[in-house]
């Protein structure tokens, strides 16, 4: 069956059969590994992406279920060459061990920065406790996540003008 998924703001069109699993069809993408397949069980959280701006793990999506939604990886962090503020966070508190969890680990902060700017160490561990890491103890992740809340806080807001 064709499919067309919009990926980082860039459609995606692809035979596939019927129960390609939507990790595939992303890392099936030239270009698109960030998303990590890790388990076979759903439980280790490395498939993390966003479908319309919510944190999902995308080894439990069909490809099929998605077409008409908009994807986001890891690699759709990064714009125009800057960093997202997840992204520097890691990179800031050392957040970066093996790298296997990363990018769920940084897809699901991002999603909960998006819905609460300002949110507790518990809220950040709830949030990123949908995925495994088995080299941090998630105190840096945790940190990487604050560094994030606040250096987006720091940031000045739009005026009228710019938006």
């Amino acid at each position: 069956m064709e499919i067309s998924i919009r990926i980082n703001g860039e459609t995606v069109t692809r035979d596939v059969p019927p129960q390609t699993l939507l990790v595939h069809f992303i890392r099936d993408t030239p270009g698109l590994t960030g998303t990590h397949w890790g388990c076979d069980t759903s439980n280790c959280g490395a498939c993390i992406v966003q479908i319309d701006g919510r944190a999902v793990k995308s080894c439990t999506q069909l490809a099929a279920m998605v077409e008409g939604h908009e994807v986001r990886t890891v690699e759709g962090l990064e714009v125009n060459g800057v960093l997202d503020p997840i992204q520097q966070g890691f990179h800031e508190q050392h957040a970066l061990h093996c790298g296997f969890c990363t990018p769920g680990m940084m897809m699901a902060s991002r999603s909960l920065l998006d819905e609460n700017a300002n949110p507790t160490d518990q809220e950040i561990r709830v949030a990123i406790s949908g995925g495994i890491c088995r080299c941090t103890g998630y105190k840096n992740i945790v940190a990487a996540v604050r560094w994030a809340a606040e250096y987006e806080a720091a940031q000045p807001s739009p005026t009228k003008q710019e938006v």
